[in-house]
């Protein structure tokens, strides 16, 4: 399977190589120009994408995408008769049916394309005739339209994420950004409080079907948030946009009792957007895999432990977001948003260990049930308000919002030791009940500010509060077999309630001379983390220990652009960042689920201290999208999870670390190719080399290693309105502090079939060989452990999806002179 895998790769380089050679001839000295504006603000649209068609053979002939100031330009075009299309997510699409080039005319400036926001909602599928652009860059980010993605479709935002280029996700839904896992992850700009933050939990508990796009930010500028390691992930949820009233209805079944229910409902005029989004998920996952532990020291009675583990894993969750957008003058929009969550996880794990001497003979043999039985609730509200000044690009805007959550976990461990020394035993189990709780809130307040400087240039500042508080305790009780009931255990109760508050100014400013832009900003931060942690003493008297991690950190910003010809790019950038503790990390709540390997974290991490350097090249031919980055981070007070040597019972724990630092380096490759018209697929690569320094108070010795990961996404469009996705991706072998990962692949594939206009059928299978499986050997001192797990496996589910609706009201529009020739094209696009 490596091989064939090997094997695609290199036959999606060469096609590449051959498009790029075809396209490369096809030039003349012919030249369009324009400008692109939103027909409503009159503000400009950068990276709208423009194709030009052969008008008799509708062949793509060029393709250029606007800059950041909307200017568009088309050079080098041939003689001929052509096609003008214009597209940009969320407007229509605009189309000039005839531009003849010749001898005589050979420079056509179209003047200002006004362009209207989209008729059909985010949530419409159509069919698509052309191609569409699925990939967008920003000055510094990119946008990866994900609403088409066939293969995610049933499945949860953990599932999608996975085909987003440069991406990965682990077993236990964790989320990584070119390999590293210090991402932060938001929700329409904003962090999220479901599961009290935990990105696994909020990830399963979003449906795909919900989601329009997702921002990579890999390199993110002063306006941002310094937070993140290896940049952000920004997914944004559909937002209903059609005039009129309109609805959506999705229905999914799978194998496993999977199921999936949305449905949306919008109302808009030209003085108000009403919406409403609903979404239910019952997603049922199987897992399973080995936990096997080599014991070096001769002084251990034990010498082997091996952990097979079965699991099931029941998540139910209701999701629900309404808003409202009120036009109060030309200038001034108010809007308010609130979304709600309410979710269950019912998760069952069984397990047998056999801990066994020298000659593996038995030592001792059990079997363990853990059952964690999760519920909770968040909701956030949102305000916002624009002003747009009469100088235009001139605005300001404010935003208040507030969110809560809330989540209770009761686990249940129950241990039967039932053969001891290689004799059969007969004795009551061990029962250890642990009831968690907790509770989160976020306060968040923000204003920016943007105002055009001369002709090009724009100066942007802002300023940002964030308060996060977060109370959780964990109340511990072991069954007494002897008195028939349960009694505290101390030693796994404890009380833990953390402030974390960020305060931030930035300023940023921009310009373009000629073909050479830039972008420099400031960003400092005030950050203080207050933690209170109680602990029993053997008395039962609780006493609590206070923890205050506080800094003051200037992070500059620098983004230098070359346009150069034929649609090419050249972009040179330098940020600094920080990596914030996760709660979970911070918590030093021991979790012994696993009872061979205890996790708990640390109230003392240092955030880590990230310099990022990135220098990326992007070129645009009719057919084929190309982008290439080479990235080098450091990452000092580098945080990663050490494993101690095993205590006297084989018992190793996991806790976070600050080691000293870890320098990544890689090369990124991205590519999007029209093969044919009924044939695109996109390819990505990440190769990169990363180093970490010794710890020897951890017993860590200089570790560095090379891995690389890729994946590949085919689109197909068959005759009787059906279209295909087929979807590989490998991630080879990486070093890890104290071991190494091992290599991983899977293939996922989907259909769908228009049943008409308003209705479609899909299905997809994901992991279609059932392949995917992390596993990993870490090494210390005195133990070898060999880890293998698996969650879902093959997974099929079948989609039903209807829309309906009518657009009742529509702007009346006043054509103007240079739009004399243009007309919305928007359902064939």
């Amino acid at each position: 399977m490596k091989n064939s895998l090997h094997k695609v790769l290199f036959l999606t380089l060469a096609i590449c190589i051959t498009t790029v050679k075809l396209n490369a001839q096809t030039t003349g000295d012919g030249k369009i120009t324009a400008k692109v504006v939103d027909a409503k603000t009159n503000e400009t649209i950068p990276f709208a994408t423009a194709v030009i068609l052969n008008r008799k053979t509708k062949a793509l002939v060029k393709g250029a995408q606007t800059d950041i100031n909307g200017n568009l330009s088309l050079v080098s075009l041939p003689k001929g008769v052509y096609t003008f299309k214009l597209s940009y997510v969320g407007y229509q699409t605009m189309v000039r049916d005839s531009i003849s080039i010749n001898a005589t005319i050979k420079d056509i400036n179209l003047g200002t394309i006004r362009m209207n926001a989209s008729k059909g909602t985010a949530l419409n599928e159509v069919t698509i005739t052309a191609p569409k652009s699925t990939i967008q860059l920003g000055v510094d980010k990119k946008i990866f339209a994900v609403d088409q993605s066939l293969v995610s479709e049933g499945g949860s935002a953990a599932d999608l994420l996975q085909n987003v280029p440069s991406v990965q996700s682990d077993m236990d839904g964790n989320v990584s950004l070119r390999g590293s896992t210090g991402v932060k992850v938001l929700i329409d700009g904003k962090p999220s409080l479901i599961a009290g933050g935990n990105v696994a939990q909020i990830l399963q508990s979003i449906p795909a079907s919900s989601i329009e796009s997702v921002e990579l930010i890999t390199n993110p500028s002063a306006k941002y948030d310094a937070e993140g390691q290896s940049g952000i992930i920004n997914i944004v949820l559909k937002k209903n946009k059609k005039l009129g009233l309109n609805g959506n209805l999705a229905l999914t079944a799978g194998n496993r009792d999977n199921y999936n229910a949305s449905t949306s409902l919008s109302f808009q005029n030209s003085k108000v957007n009403v919406y409403a989004n609903y979404s239910y998920r019952y997603g049922n996952r199987l897992g399973g895999g080995f936990n096997n532990i080599k014991y070096l020291d001769t002084a251990f009675r034990t010498a082997f432990a091996n952990q097979n583990t079965n699991s099931k894993s029941l998540d139910k969750g209701h999701n629900a977001k309404a808003g409202i957008d009120y036009t109060l003058t030309d200038k001034d929009v108010i809007s308010f948003t609130a979304g709600f969550n309410l979710r269950d996880n019912d998760r069952n794990e069984f397990l047998t260990i056999n801990e066994l001497n020298k000659q593996y003979q038995p030592l001792q043999l059990s079997r363990r049930t853990n059952s964690n039985l999760g519920s909770g609730g968040s909701y956030d509200l949102n305000l916002d308000f624009s002003h747009k000044f009469k100088k235009p690009k001139e605005e300001l805007t404010f935003n208040v919002s507030f969110s809560e959550g809330n989540n209770d976990n009761l686990q249940i461990y129950n241990t039967d030791i039932y053969n001891i020394g290689g004799t059969p035993v007969d004795q009551l189990p061990e029962l250890i009940h642990n009831d968690g709780s907790g509770i989160n809130r976020n306060y968040n307040f923000q204003t920016d500010y943007s105002l055009p400087v001369g002709k090009t240039g724009k100066l942007e500042a802002g300023y940002r509060s964030q308060i996060r508080i977060a109370e959780n305790s964990t109340f511990s009780e072991m069954f007494d077999n002897n008195a028939g009931e349960y009694r505290p255990n101390l030693d796994l109760t404890n009380d833990f309630n953390s402030n974390d508050q960020v305060h931030a100014l930035y300023a940023n400013y921009q310009n373009t001379v000629k073909n050479f832009g830039y972008q420099v900003g400031l960003r400092a931060e005030d950050a203080t983390l207050d933690t209170r942690l109680g602990v029993f003493n053997n008395a039962g008297q609780l006493s609590y220990v206070p923890g205050k991690v506080a800094y003051t950190r200037l992070y500059p910003s620098v983004f230098l652009t070359q346009k150069l010809a034929k649609e090419q790019q050249v972009q040179l950038s330098y940020s600094r960042r920080v990596n914030r503790p996760r709660g979970w990390d911070t918590n030093p709540f021991l979790d012994v689920s696993d009872p061979l390997n205890y996790r708990q974290g640390n109230p003392n991490l240092k955030p880590e201290d990230v310099h990022a350097f990135e220098l990326s090249y992007s070129k645009f031919w009719p057919k084929v999208t190309f982008i290439t980055t080479a990235y080098l981070r450091q990452t000092n007070d580098v945080i990663q999870r050490i494993r101690t040597e095993p205590n006297q019972d084989g018992i190793t724990i996991t806790t976070p670390e600050n080691l000293s630092k870890e320098v990544a380096s890689g090369l990124e490759l991205i590519g999007r190719v029209d093969v044919v018209k009924a044939w695109n697929f996109t390819a990505n690569a990440n190769l990169y080399q990363s180093k970490v320094s010794g710890a020897p108070s951890f017993g860590i010795i200089e570790n560095s290693g090379f891995t690389w990961n890729a994946n590949l996404t085919n689109n197909f469009v068959l005759p009787y309105k059906v279209t295909l996705q087929v979807k590989g991706d490998y991630r080879a072998r990486q070093v890890m502090a104290q071991g190494t990962r091992n290599a991983m692949y899977g293939v996922d594939a989907g259909a769908k079939y228009d049943l008409s206009n308003k209705a479609s059928l899909s299905l997809n299978v994901r992991d279609l060989f059932n392949t995917r499986a992390w596993s990993m050997t870490t090494s210390t001192a005195s133990s070898v452990v060999d880890f293998e797990r698996f969650m879902q496996g093959r997974m099929g589910s079948l989609t039903f999806s209807y829309r309906f609706g009518k657009t009742d009201f529509k702007s009346k529009k006043t054509k103007k002179p240079d739009q004399s020739e243009m007309r919305s094209d928007e359902e064939s696009f």
